[in-house]
């Protein structure tokens, strides 16, 4: 097939996909990325506290609550003084926060500028946030990677590496992100899986901070709950009541799907690719054009160019890729080029372009609305390596 008409036939089947009403391809996100807001709480139970004589009491039955494990097989600090180890047996007596998160995470990347600002507001009244950074992907794993993530975001909390899984699987965790409030007596009082619910998590917080300081007789903490949590800035917001395409990820190890093509996965193979010859692409299905080796976890381009086309639901749309260096990406949309700032990527270019300078996430898509569009990316540089498409 021409590729000058796959954009326009990728276009009329997103059409169609909306007169016919057809079911999204898979409509289960990937089982450890917490894709929806609010997916899972626990119900926070506040103590009594009462002032008895001039004494200011704390009361609540820890019966009920789970002691926090420590942190296990930690392999890195970050933020923490001289690079030294931290445990929950020094943080005795703090509030914690223990943030489950990966640097090329969407979800847990919106979270971040909530987790900056509560550090700011709280750090100085007993609150300590430590991120658990349990890797996805391989490069994930890379200690200047993670540090140029908390530079980027602006993290100055304790960011510790949990490179093999040691204390994701001791807290039992299976999502991405994951945040668990521990009181100062080392109970866990709260539990929140994905995003949002950012107002009852920092209420949560300034209770336990309450209850702290009516223990430990210091100045009590103000229980004024309407206060205004942060609003995160150039970061997507979604409403989690549209359908939206899920991840697709592209690695023959990770993929929850087939590939559009009939050559399909092959385990650590080349395989040259090809759009059928026939007007019947799926939507929310990965395409591709080119010579791309199957790796685990990623796809890797072999030839000078490729391409990748989707028909995909959501208003943006966000890759996750590395390479050497330098390998240029175009992205164009329904047959022509982003160059519209409406919806222009924040990692693109004015001409609808970026250059890969490091593995990481990058935004390629930014619409004000949610709706069905064909999407086309165009790679040139041999050994461009992509990971997943995320959409929000």
């Amino acid at each position: 097939m021409n590729k000058d008409n796959i954009s326009a036939l990728i276009m009329a089947i997103a059409v169609v996909s909306l007169i016919t009403g057809f079911a999204i391809y898979f409509n289960s996100p990937y089982l450890n990325k917490a894709t929806s807001s609010g997916q899972q709480e626990s119900n926070f139970i506040p103590a009594s506290i009462e002032s008895k004589n001039g004494t200011t009491i704390s009361q609540v039955d820890k019966s009920q609550f789970k002691k926090a494990p420590d942190f296990a097989k930690i392999t890195g600090y970050i933020n923490t003084e001289e690079g030294r180890s931290i445990n929950l047996k020094d943080l005795k007596g703090k509030v914690v926060l223990v943030d489950f998160w990966t640097y090329s995470c969407i979800n847990c990347i919106r979270t971040l500028p909530y987790l900056v600002d509560w550090n700011e507001k709280y750090a100085d009244k007993g609150l300590v946030i430590v991120g658990v950074h349990s890797p996805e992907f391989e490069f994930e794993k890379n200690v200047d990677n993670v540090k140029a993530a908390v530079q980027k975001y602006g993290i100055k909390y304790p960011v510790i590496q949990d490179n093999d899984k040691g204390t994701w699987d001791a807290y039992q965790n299976r999502y991405w992100p994951r945040k668990y409030l521990v009181d100062n007596e080392g109970y866990i009082r709260y539990d929140h899986i994905g995003e949002g619910g950012y107002a009852e998590t920092e209420k949560v917080i300034r209770s336990l901070l309450a209850e702290r300081a009516a223990q430990t007789g210091i100045s009590a903490i103000n229980l004024d709950t309407n206060t205004n949590t942060t609003t995160p800035k150039n970061v997507q917001t979604v409403d989690f009541t549209k359908e939206k395409t899920p991840e697709l990820f592209f690695g023959y190890e990770f993929a929850r799907a087939p590939l559009g093509n009939s050559e399909g996965f092959k385990p650590n193979q080349t395989v040259t690719y090809s759009i059928p010859q026939r007007s019947d692409l799926k939507p929310n299905t990965i395409y591709l054009i080119g010579d791309w080796k199957n790796n685990a976890d990623n796809m890797e381009l072999q030839s000078d160019t490729g391409r990748i086309a989707l028909a995909y639901s959501a208003k943006s749309v966000n890759i996750v890729a590395g390479g050497k260096g330098g390998e240029e990406v175009s992205i164009s949309e329904n047959g022509v080029a982003l160059t519209n700032k409406s919806g222009r990527g924040i990692d693109l270019s004015e001409q609808g372009k970026l250059v890969v300078d490091g593995q990481r996430l990058y935004n390629i898509v930014m619409h004000e609305g949610y709706d069905w569009r064909s999407l086309i990316i165009d790679v040139k540089g041999k050994g461009f390596q992509i990971y997943t498409l995320t959409f929000g």
